[in-house]
């Protein structure tokens, strides 16, 4: 069976993001500058051959993976299966609230506890179990041809761990950009990690506005 080439993307910016505030499944727009990094990513993107787009149905993805699909004019598809880890009740707190408001959930989140479940949330177990399913069975689909899947940090480090055989508990040390370029493989063995964290079209045109 032909390889599935997936190109996965975390939302561009949004104010929450800037105010390290929990979105989970909240459903927070792009702010200015998570718009424009949807559209540097629709230019990186334009003339790669892309046979379909899936995107968490939150809108900050869902608008990041849109910009894509006008540049393209390939299908898009909303996934719920792609969504964030749903918070529960972190939803809408920032870090540092829930630090002093919640200690011990605090502890147990801090640590990766792999079982700890926020009230009303999921687990690290449950939301690697999700993602896995969600994107193998979207893959399965593609032999062959090329995936864009628009989702959240936490898919993103999910897709990485899956990759590169690490567990959901380990400590991470790679870099979940908004809008950066992250490329795998998929095959019925699992994914392959090819790329990750290109941040080019974000670098290069912020130094081309600095310039001008």
């Amino acid at each position: 069976m032909q390889a599935t080439r997936i190109i996965a993307v975390r939302h561009g910016e949004t104010a929450w993001n800037v105010d390290t505030r929990i979105q989970g499944h909240l459903d927070i727009p792009l702010n200015e500058t998570g718009q424009w990094q949807a559209q540097q990513l629709a230019q990186a993107l334009a003339d790669e051959p892309i046979d379909a787009i899936y995107a968490s149905d939150l809108q900050r993805a869902f608008a990041t993976a849109q910009a894509v699909a006008d540049a393209t004019g390939a299908p898009i598809t909303p996934e719920t299966g792609l969504r964030e880890r749903s918070f529960g009740h972190f939803q809408g707190r920032t870090f540092a609230e829930i630090e002093a408001e919640l200690p011990e959930d605090a502890r147990r989140w801090r640590k990766r506890d792999p079982d700890y479940v926020p009230e009303g949330g999921e687990s690290l177990v449950m939301l690697r179990e999700r993602i896995e399913r969600t994107v193998f069975a979207l893959a399965e689909k593609h032999p062959g041809e090329q995936v864009l899947m628009v989702a959240h940090g936490g898919v993103l480090d999910v897709l990485y761990r899956l990759a590169t055989r690490q567990e959901i508990q380990a400590p991470r040390t790679w870099q979940l950009s908004n809008a950066a370029i992250n490329r795998l493989l998929w095959t019925p063995d699992g994914l392959t990690l090819v790329g990750w964290a290109d941040t080019q079209h974000l670098d290069n045109a912020a130094r081309d506005e600095t310039l001008a």
